[in-house]
């Protein structure tokens, strides 16, 4: 990706931050003791191979930020310079996030997902405004927003983040380039609200594809991510490029012939999101592993799939007609490049 300075983030973003971006989830030994190298590139070769343009290399996992800098440098090896790479900022401080960044930046991240600890416990607007504004100005990367109910901000505000908040951290905060915007998951109301307010200023995406495309026929979106959509293989950036060229009616099509997957996909979520802030990784992980991914173990602690649940997400990948592996399932859990 062209390189940038801070100042010029947004302008960088509003030209580049183009197409969908994955997740991609870092694969371990399997003594659990460091990285799975072969397994990250196979990985990183098949996102890019699918036609994102961007992956997120989650840190959500158990992975220190020495590690993560490696799973970066890896990753920038296999895809080259035009394919961007998302840091996850998802460390338990501020201090190790910033600490992190700086080595991912090095290696060759792009850009940044903000997220925040779950032992960060604000209860004002200005204690989430401090913390981001410290993390943004140690970092010279563009910097994505992201506004949802996992952070638990409602105890401050019912949106968890504010208009006023978010218009508060654009004015002084010149490397936030980008929105990732689902205030009131599951509900559409924190996009709506947040491309009514800053379209003009800074890149607004909604990750969620099974409300991407539709409001595509409504909004002008360059831009969708950090989801795990690559588990329906080709179908999401086909669709959003579609939709994106303004033939609403191809990509709604192919948004239709997917709905199997879908279905099984928000039965996996509700399971774990109804009851916890966590996401299941894990889950992620095996449905990856159904499209063609590598598959592999997890550090602990790491969430488990039930047994129905990898059924159905079979089953949704077969009735929508989009690849999935005839491995029996034991073998998810040894990878497609063991080591």
């Amino acid at each position: 990706m062209t390189r940038y300075k801070k100042n010029e983030a947004r302008a960088w973003a509003r030209q580049y931050l183009t197409g969908c971006s994955a997740v991609t989830i870092p694969t371990f030994t399997s003594d659990l003791k460091g990285l799975n190298e072969a397994a990250i590139r196979h990985d990183m070769q098949l996102v890019k191979k699918l036609g994102f343009s961007y992956t997120l290399l989650c840190a959500e996992v158990a992975i220190t930020p020495q590690e993560n800098a490696q799973f970066t440098a890896i990753a920038r090896d296999t895809v080259g310079k035009d394919f961007g790479l998302f840091f996850h900022a998802a460390f338990g401080t501020l201090a190790e996030n910033i600490e992190a960044v700086k080595l991912a930046e090095k290696a060759g991240a792009d850009i940044v997902l903000l997220s925040y600890p779950s032992q960060f416990w604000p209860n004002s607007e200005q204690e989430i405004y401090d913390y981001t504004k410290a993390f943004c100005d140690a970092t010279d990367l563009a910097v994505m927003l992201f506004p949802i109910p996992l952070w638990g901000f409602e105890r401050v505000h019912p949106a968890g983040m504010s208009t006023e908040l978010v218009r508060r951290l654009l004015k002084d905060c010149p490397n936030i380039a980008a929105i990732k915007s689902e205030q009131g998951y599951p509900l559409i109301g924190g996009i709506c609200e947040m491309y009514h307010h800053f379209r003009d200023d800074v890149v607004i995406s909604c990750p969620i594809e099974s409300d991407a495309i539709p409001l595509m026929g409504l909004m002008k979106l360059q831009f969708s991510g950090t989801s795990n959509t690559q588990w329906m293989s080709e179908y999401y950036p086909k669709a959003f490029a579609l939709a994106q060229a303004g033939k609403f009616e191809e990509a709604m099509a192919l948004y239709w012939k997917v709905n199997p997957a879908r279905s099984a996909n928000g039965v996996g979520t509700q399971a774990y999101i109804a009851g916890s802030s966590v996401l299941n990784r894990t889950m992620w992980k095996y449905q990856d592993w159904l499209a063609g991914f590598n598959g592999g173990p997890l550090r602990a602690p790491a969430m488990r799939v039930p047994d129905r649940f990898m059924k159905g997400f079979r089953a949704g990948l077969q009735a929508s007609g989009l690849p999935v592996t005839n491995d029996p399932d034991h073998l998810f859990m040894v990878g497609r490049n063991p080591a």
